[in-house]
């Protein structure tokens, strides 16, 4: 028994030591200071394969600093709502941000735990005091970061007011008679996308 004890105590010691060993040396991404910094390792490796010629910028060269997670909840969410062509939101701070997630509607206050949610279409809702931003979102993501910082993209958004009821019915009419019609799997897979968004579409202004 006490050789069997002996044994167990040894490889223990042994894993404890082999753990430590392969332990990774880099911090994780919570415990990176917001601070930028230079890519010192990629500079200097590149002046040695090319010395002649200036090393390109990384993206640690240009990137915003992240910004610090407070040690208290703020007030305010920050929001960064961008599109490909545009950006509707900058640095916004607001009360709450309900976004259409593929698993549910997804309410972000100040103080959120970090999250990835892919969109799809759907309403957004932006609640600054007694003021309600509406916006119908196709399709994107949404990070919220622990900071109370959420980023949202999307392929394409418009102002709830802005859309024409009528055309939405007619889109609505057009993508179905696509769907009934199609004969490959692409203009199947095309008419029910259309479909998809004019359908939420509909239910957004009609609900």
């Amino acid at each position: 028994m006490f050789r069997q004890a002996t044994k167990k105590l040894l490889h223990r010691s042994i894993l404890t030591s082999a753990a430590a060993r392969w332990a990774p040396s880099r911090p994780f991404s919570a415990d990176v200071t917001a601070a930028q910094t230079a890519d010192a390792a990629f500079v200097e490796g590149w002046k040695k394969v090319i010395p002649n010629i200036d090393p390109p910028q990384t993206p640690l060269s240009f990137m915003q600093p992240r910004p610090p997670t407070l040690s208290s909840i703020p007030s305010k969410l920050t929001v960064n709502f961008v599109l490909p062509y545009a950006s509707e939101l900058s640095q916004k701070e607001v009360d709450m941000v309900i976004v259409p997630a593929t698993t549910g509607q997804l309410g972000v206050l100040p103080g959120h735990v970090s999250t990835i949610a892919e969109l799809k279409p759907g309403i957004m809702l932006v609640h600054d005091g007694n003021e309600v931003t509406k916006y119908f979102v196709s399709s994107g993501f949404a990070f919220v970061h622990a900071n109370s910082y959420a980023d949202i993209i999307a392929v394409e958004a418009v102002p709830l007011d802005r859309i024409d009821a009528s055309l939405v019915q007619k889109g609505l009419a057009d993508f179905t008679q696509k769907l009934n019609s199609a004969s490959t799997d692409l203009e199947k897979a095309e008419a029910q996308i259309g479909v998809d968004v004019h359908s939420a579409l509909n239910s957004a202004l009609t609900g």
